[in-house]
């Protein structure tokens, strides 16, 4: 007879209630933080990151590699055969 009532008086919620999560003052500052750490971190990658990206200068070496790139010979002619179509 105990267990039915200490039953008695909790409140009695529905499945749909019980499953909802409140809003409160430590979620704001959950989201606020999360927020401004993740801001801090990109804005730290940037600056570091930021004078790579900044020069358009290429250095010796890039130079010689595109150089190297267009230093192709020229395409031979087509042959007849290769030119016919089915």
């Amino acid at each position: 007879m105990a267990i039915l009532s200490r039953e008695a008086r909790r409140p009695i919620l529905t499945a749909t209630r019980a499953r909802q999560g409140r809003w409160g003052q430590h979620v704001f500052w959950v989201l606020l933080f999360g927020t401004l750490l993740a801001a801090l971190g990109l804005f730290a990658a940037w600056t570091w990151k930021a004078p790579d990206l900044a020069g358009s200068e290429q250095t010796t070496a890039q130079r010689a590699a595109t150089a190297a790139t267009f230093d192709t010979p020229a395409p031979t002619s087509p042959t007849p055969a290769a030119s016919t179509a089915p």
